[in-house]
């Protein structure tokens, strides 16, 4: 039997309607006047948030624009935040097919086997994909912009061993030949009473360090292809929910051939939201590297 993954997002973090989504779509995946002179050529992937188009869709969408000027793949890795399952193996869906409002993926099982076959620190567990967002809500995106690709969708838990997952999915796309994209996905710091963390207090000044202090720990890490920190930053300063997913999209794209990272963009909910943010913030960042 083919395991078909169906969206349990749309119409909650996105539209569900065909014609709904894909203008939403378009809506955000536009490139800035900037965007393209600050990535060399090929992009190897790239990081986006995954809260609900009306908070992060803007972000996530101008990454995907870039990555649509600046390569032509055949398939996209996909990493995500573990939200909802536990332990400490990453979990892929080995075959199949994943449904978007715009069309369904096939999944690359020709790469899922030969990641698979390298390590014991991903297991096949379709299962734990079913209510997760972290990489749903990219795929419309993906869907819009690249209708002819495949995915491989790999939740990954917040360990060490990440880096070397993710240099070993690096090595399993170098030895297939083919032409991929990896993403990573993840939100920044959770901040204020919704989430229990405020070391800052409430008020502006709370907010803004939240964005321009423990963010910009982790965004230096990032930014300076140091994938080993990310996980204990992640883990000491609260600053991501999917710093696995951080650290593995930057040891594979380092081992197919990137070296520079540009931050197109950073910011919060609560600047996207205003007033609608109901006294939390959440730090968003898009960044490509090339």
């Amino acid at each position: 039997m083919v395991t078909l993954r169906e969206p349990v997002m749309a119409d909650r973090f996105y539209p569900g309607s065909p014609d709904a989504c894909r203008a939403e779509a378009e809506q955000y995946c536009r490139l800035e006047p900037a965007d393209l002179d600050a990535v060399r050529r090929p992009a190897r992937g790239g990081i986006v948030p995954h809260a609900g188009w009306i908070c992060s869709g803007r972000v996530a969408g101008r990454v995907f624009a870039v990555l649509k000027q600046t390569a032509r793949p055949q398939t996209f890795v996909l990493f995500g935040t573990m939200h909802r399952v536990r332990g400490r193996v990453a979990r892929l869906q080995g075959e199949g097919r994943w449904a978007t409002p715009l069309g369904a993926f096939e999944v690359n099982a020709s790469l899922a086997q030969e990641v698979l076959e390298r390590t014991d620190l991903v297991v096949d567990d379709p299962a734990a994909h079913q209510d997760e967002h972290s990489l749903e809500v990219q795929t419309p995106f993906i869907k819009h912009l690249f209708p002819d690709a495949t995915i491989l969708p790999i939740l990954m838990p917040p360990v060490s061993e990440a880096v070397s997952i993710g240099r070993l999915v690096g090595d399993a796309i170098a030895a297939t030949g083919e032409e991929a994209l990896v993403i990573g996905s993840t939100d920044l710091t959770h901040y204020g009473p919704a989430y229990g963390f405020v070391p800052q207090g409430l008020g502006e000044e709370g907010y803004n360090w939240a964005r321009d202090v423990n963010d910009r720990r982790l965004l230096d890490s990032m930014l300076h292809f140091q994938p080993d920190e990310v996980v204990p930053e992640a883990v000491q300063h609260h600053n991501a929910c999917g710093p696995g997913a951080i650290a593995a999209t930057m040891a594979a794209v380092a081992r197919l051939g990137a070296t520079t990272a540009a931050l197109l963009t950073h910011t919060t909910s609560r600047e996207v939201l205003g007033d609608r943010s109901f006294g939390g913030a959440v730090g968003y960042a898009g960044i490509v590297y090339s």
